[in-house]
């Protein structure tokens, strides 16, 4: 079954995956952007949560980094990426410490 554009929109998120960077553990979620200059791709972002309930670090996101021309691919794209390279996109989304 396909799933349409409009299927995912109200959604805050599809969760790909559970990193650790720096002894918490983050839930990476895939986010789509639209762009009406290019209505029939697919274009998403990483967005990075830590744990809730404690201080610490504010969530963070990538910019676009993935662009597909289905939901489908967008989504495998985004799974295909390993936990080091998870760590790192968390790393340069993270903002610098003073």
């Amino acid at each position: 079954m396909s799933l349409s554009r409009r299927a995912h929109e109200s959604e805050p998120g599809l969760h790909i995956a559970t990193i650790a960077h720096e002894g918490l553990l983050w839930d990476a979620y895939l986010e789509f952007d639209d762009d009406p200059r290019r209505p029939r791709s697919f274009r998403a972002k990483l967005r990075f949560e830590p744990p809730t309930g404690q201080e610490g670090p504010p969530g963070a996101e990538t910019t676009v980094i993935i662009i597909e021309d289905s939901y489908e691919e967008a989504v495998a794209k985004a799974r295909r990426f390993d936990n080091r390279e998870l760590q790192a996109l968390l790393r340069s989304a993270l903002p610098e410490e003073e």
